[in-house]
């Protein structure tokens, strides 16, 4: 696995599931304009907007979401 950094805008258009709760939650924000634009999909918690960002590749990306729909990371 490698590592590396980036500069991201601080304007970024954040995007969260339709399946989140009003209330928060265990919830994810991305932004698709920023991952069509760079390749690199920027999640974070939804909880802590202000926290940091966690930049991933669309196949890595792809892969998480796979994972979660199969329920991999289900306790």
């Amino acid at each position: 696995m490698s590592w590396h950094t980036m500069t991201l805008p601080l304007d970024l258009a954040w995007s969260k599931s339709t399946y989140s709760s009003p209330g928060g939650g265990s919830c994810l924000e991305w932004s698709p304009s920023t991952a069509e634009a760079t390749g690199t999909v920027p999640i974070r918690d939804s909880k802590a907007p202000e926290g940091p960002v966690l930049a991933l590749s669309l196949s890595a990306f792809a892969d998480f979401i796979a994972g979660v729909k199969s329920g991999a990371f289900s306790g």
